[in-house]
């Protein structure tokens, strides 16, 4: 039987002091939270101790689920508080579920800090075997892994020494502190960016398009909160104005706050413009041009799907400049074969030109699959040497993952992506549907 346990230690607490000394209204909490979990309550016991040398007496209290149980014992003589969520995943993952309700009550108490622990609990049937030891073992008690899931199968993660959750009008956003990357930002549960390695994705993202065309001047991004894309797209000296349409605020503010190396200061150019709110509200106005439209969107299969739809992806071409290109990222060629399938699809039906491309990036945990649409603009066309003369202008120094050569590589396909995205590639397809 295998089975997630989750601890929290709060402190400094400033939510409703009802949550500290009433048991009554901790039970509700606790009920309300479970129900919009999708868990099971099954019973539920609590006890409030009285009061001890002129101090308020805390709350100890148990709910038990079909899954396992929730726990909270509160100190309101020191606003601390220790939760501990425990599901088995005998008949269905629970994780998702057992973090939701963990993030509910934490957020109900709004402490100042949040010490977190995760422990994965091993197989208790009786025929099982020891655990194999951890890796990096010594490591154990440093953190939690903040995993994602790539398919049902497949799931990879990062240690977190610490993590910061807000909870926005639109997402769960996470600051996650891992030694691995610095800093990283997960939108919910997908990890977005980082610190350490976030010019992987940004310079794949936008240069490559970017120097196939002659001259750039008017760029937009959909999404790009971070800031990372703007950040490339202003090296280009001939770049005149960038316009990132970020639909939660909350995101950029936690850029300029936490992840200066993401954007290197470009919300403070005076090229960029922020527009808060729907993108494709600005893309139905029309009433600009762009010479690249970028969707620095999170994935295809999140609340941000209608933006990768049919409607959509017409609107952004009507947008686009004589001679310019829509980029967006397609997911996982490996893990998500018949969403980059059907979306190169979808785009040839639309754009003359479409040049697949990919490289491995490693906060995603895979190799990732890229696109450039154009109706004239063919990123696999450009002379060495005109990208090695471009790329010699002074904004352009320092990057990290593009160079000339890189360029060409980007497009070179291993053969069951291309399989997967050629015309009619219907062997390739099913089999990476099966992932």
């Amino acid at each position: 039987m295998h089975g997630l346990h989750l601890t929290a230690d709060l402190y400094q607490c400033a939510g409703d002091r009802r949550y500290m000394l009433d048991a009554d209204a901790i039970a509700a909490l606790c009920r309300d939270q479970t129900l919009q979990a999708g868990l099971t309550l099954v019973d539920e016991r609590w006890v409030k101790f009285p009061d001890y040398q002129g101090q308020p007496g805390g709350v100890t209290g148990t709910v038990l689920l079909a899954e396992s149980h929730l726990a909270i014992h509160t100190w309101p003589e020191t606003g601390h508080v220790t939760v501990d969520v425990y599901v088995c995943n005998f008949s269905a993952d629970n994780s998702g579920r057992a973090r939701d309700l963990l993030e509910g009550v934490i957020a109900a108490y709004a402490p100042g800090r949040v010490v977190r622990q995760h422990l994965m609990r091993g197989d208790m049937g009786p025929g099982a075997q020891a655990a194999p030891r951890p890796l990096h073992d010594s490591l154990a008690d440093e953190g939690e892994w903040a995993l994602e899931a790539l398919t049902a199968h497949a799931r990879f993660g990062w240690r977190a020494t610490r993590r910061e959750v807000l909870h926005t009008p639109f997402q769960q956003m996470e600051l996650l502190h891992t030694p691995q990357f610095g800093k990283v930002l997960r939108l919910d549960g997908r990890f977005m960016t980082s610190e350490g390695e976030e010019f992987f994705y940004h310079e794949a993202l936008v240069h490559p398009a970017a120097l196939a065309h002659a001259a750039p001047r008017r760029a937009l991004v959909l999404g790009g909160g971070d800031g990372g894309a703007a950040k490339e797209l202003l090296r280009h000296a001939c770049m005149e104005q960038v316009v990132v349409a970020e639909l939660d605020e909350a995101v950029v503010q936690a850029a300029r706050t936490h992840l200066h190396p993401v954007h290197a200061g470009a919300f403070d150019d005076p090229r960029l413009q922020l527009r808060i709110g729907d993108g494709m509200a600005l893309v139905e106005e029309g009433a600009q041009r762009f010479d690249l439209v970028l969707m620095d969107l999170t994935d295809p299969d999140t609340p941000a799907s209608p933006l990768y739809a049919d409607a959509a992806l017409d609107r952004m071409r009507g947008v686009l400049a004589p001679g310019g290109a829509l980029v967006l990222h397609l997911g996982s060629p490996v893990f998500h074969g018949g969403q980059v399938a059907g979306l190169v699809a979808s785009l040839r039906q639309r754009f003359a030109i479409v040049r697949c491309y990919g490289l491995y990036i490693p906060l995603y945990g895979a190799y990732w699959g890229l696109a450039v649409a154009s109706d004239s603009l063919d990123a696999t066309a450009v002379p060495p040497a005109r990208l090695r003369h471009r790329l010699a202008e002074p904004g352009l120094q320092g990057l990290r993952y593009y160079n000339a050569e890189v360029h060409s590589a980007l497009f070179a396909l291993p053969n069951y992506y291309r399989d997967l995205v050629q015309p009619r590639g219907r062997i390739g397809e099913a089999v990476w549907r099966s992932a």
